[in-house]
């Protein structure tokens, strides 16, 4: 694949209001055990059904070239001591050895304001070809406004400089990210001018009333969205995971997982989706389309896109029409093509038997 955005674990030592996910948050004591149990024990069940070749086709050019793809660690928080030390350090340094060779890049997304010069250098030492700050807006407490935001690039900077590392230039957020060698770092936040400008319908985002996404915001679409994500030999092919092991197509997350990395292989997964309408549509970035072989028009589509924000306010977007697809129609489409997957797992294992 071009792209894997792993969430390897719910802790976080803030809790933004603009978070897509409200299981993003600070954990008492017993409940951080509990949720870093759940990443310890699962990441390498995860790591073992990626594809075993993390690459993709680059057909820009007369001859098709394999280039080695992305892996965006995120949380949460993937700095905090514990999910640190236990969880991403581990990740990084499987991912290493899994795909010397393959010219894989490994990015970890952090708020920034957890890193000092000893994590940089610890991060940059095993590997990670760009660190990628995230928290630079005024939704994040204590990034208020531009001059605090300005004096925590310049800050941050140094410490990056310091490390070897330079700034990532505009094509790393093209498809041809993959032309800058690393060590890289780069900010961004959930600003009116950055791709996350309009928040997602999702989240604590969703139940502030944060989000200002119309009909014509097609989340869909656009990269870390569905667009693409069967297509997994394929330029702007990525899937997210979340620390449980669910896949989703899109960044944003489906109402459904469309399968689990505990048990399953991530290609595995893809293909048996790949002649699916359902998946097609999200796959051609027009999920209005998802329901139309099995009734649900583009109008009918367009019609449950619609409801009202917590705060009483009229509101319309397809993800909205998404996820009451997922809750009225999909739910057993996806449990079948998961029964589909472990009986033919299962066969394979009583065919290999002497």
């Amino acid at each position: 694949m071009e792209s894997l955005y792993y969430v390897m674990a719910w802790a976080c030592h803030r809790k933004c209001r603009h978070c897509y996910e409200d299981r993003f948050r600070p954990y008492r004591p017993d409940a951080l055990a509990d949720v870093l149990a759940e990443a310890v024990a699962n990441f390498p069940r995860i790591l073992a059904n990626l594809p075993d070749r993390m690459t993709w086709l680059d057909r820009s050019g007369p001859v098709p070239v394999e280039r080695g793809g992305r892996i965006i660690l995120s949380g949460g928080e993937a700095l905090l001591d514990q999910v640190r030390t236990r969880v991403t350090y581990p990740v990084i340094e499987t991912l290493m050895r899994r795909y010397a060779g393959q010219d894989v890049r490994v990015v970890v997304q952090t708020t920034g304001d957890l890193l000092t010069p000893e994590i940089i250098a610890a991060l940059v030492g095993r590997g990670v070809w760009m660190i990628s700050v995230a928290g630079v807006d005024d939704f994040h407490v204590g990034m208020e406004g531009p001059d605090r935001q300005a004096a925590f690039r310049e800050r941050l900077g140094g410490m990056f400089a310091q490390a070897g590392m330079v700034p990532a230039g505009p094509a790393v957020g093209r498809q041809d990210w993959h032309a800058q060698p690393g060590p890289l770092y780069s900010f961004f936040g959930a600003t009116p001018d950055a791709w996350i400008g309009k928040l997602w319908p999702r989240g604590r985002a969703w139940q502030n009333g944060l989000s200002t996404a119309t009909l014509e915001d097609n989340f869909c679409a656009r990269w870390s969205g569905g667009k693409g994500f069967l297509q997994h030999r394929e330029a702007g092919s990525e899937v997210s995971i979340e620390p449980d092991g669910a896949v989703y197509p899109c960044c944003l997350k489906t109402r459904l997982p469309i399968g689990n990395l505990l048990d399953e292989r991530l290609t595995d997964i893809l293909d048996s989706l790949a002649e699916d309408p359902v998946y097609q549509a999200i796959d051609a970035g027009e999920p209005q389309r998802m329901g139309v072989h099995l009734g649900w028009t583009e109008s009918d589509f367009l019609a449950k896109s619609h409801t009202t924000t917590p705060q009483g306010r009229a509101y319309a977007n397809l993800c909205v029409g998404c996820d009451r697809f997922h809750a009225e129609v999909l739910a057993p489409r996806i449990a079948e093509a998961a029964a589909r997957r472990g009986a033919a797992r299962q066969a394979a294992v009583a065919g290999a038997r002497p």
